[in-house]
Parts: structure tokens; sequence; C-alpha cells
């Protein structure tokens, strides 16, 4: 079993092109890049680098999801709640099913593993 390293993954990771985002609330819609990492072993975590321009959308993720943000800024408004403010360098992290607009203000750069909500 090898090691991944990717070097100041900030600036240099190479992404692959998504699109524009699910639910734009701006026009133009903002646009995703991203580059998926795999564990060996554990290829069920879902896990890897993503980048959106500046603009708003609605979030659709269902999983859980811990984030590092490498790069930019911007503000994440859950639903029913009030705004919450990040930069580079803050780490969020969100249950499953958390619901809200993202306002991308610089682009935003995070490594990101998402989980899967789990049943009691």
């Amino acid at each position: 079993m090898s090691i991944q390293h990717i070097p100041q993954t900030r600036d240099t990771a190479q992404l692959d092109e998504i699109g524009p985002v699910g639910i734009p609330l701006s026009d133009p819609a903002c646009t995703l890049r991203a580059s998926k990492l795999v564990i060996p072993g554990a290829e069920a975590t879902s896990a890897g680098i993503w980048e959106c321009t500046p603009g708003q959308f609605r979030r659709q993720v269902q999983e859980g999801e811990i984030m590092h943000i490498l790069a930019g800024s911007g503000t994440f408004t859950p639903d029913g709640q009030p705004p919450l403010q990040f930069r580079a360098g803050d780490t969020l992290v969100m249950p499953p099913n958390t619901q809200g607009v993202w306002h991308i203000h610089t682009t935003v750069r995070k490594l990101y593993v998402l989980a899967p909500a789990t049943s009691k």
C-alpha cells in the first residue's frame, strides 16, 4: 500500500471540470471542478478536492461532511439558522441532511470527506 501525497493541494492539485452547480441561485451559475481521492481498502468513502467559483447555490448533499477550506471565502446559511462565514484555514463539520445556501465570495477550494447517515 502506498501513501498518496498531493503537494500544495491549495494551489496545484489537478481538478476535472464538473460544470455548473445543480441548483444555481445566481447568474451566471457557479462552476465546479473536483478530483476524487480513493483510499485503497476504503473505496466506499467519498473524499476529494472540490473547487467552486463565486455565486450562490443550494446545497444538495445528503451525507454528513467534514471539509477543510484550502482557499477562498464565503458564507453558508443553513435553513432556519444564521449565516456562517468561512475562509481559508477553517474546518466545517455538517451533519447529514444539512440544507441551506452557499454564497461563494471568492473561489473556494476544499478538501472534503462525506459520511453517510447511520440509522439507529
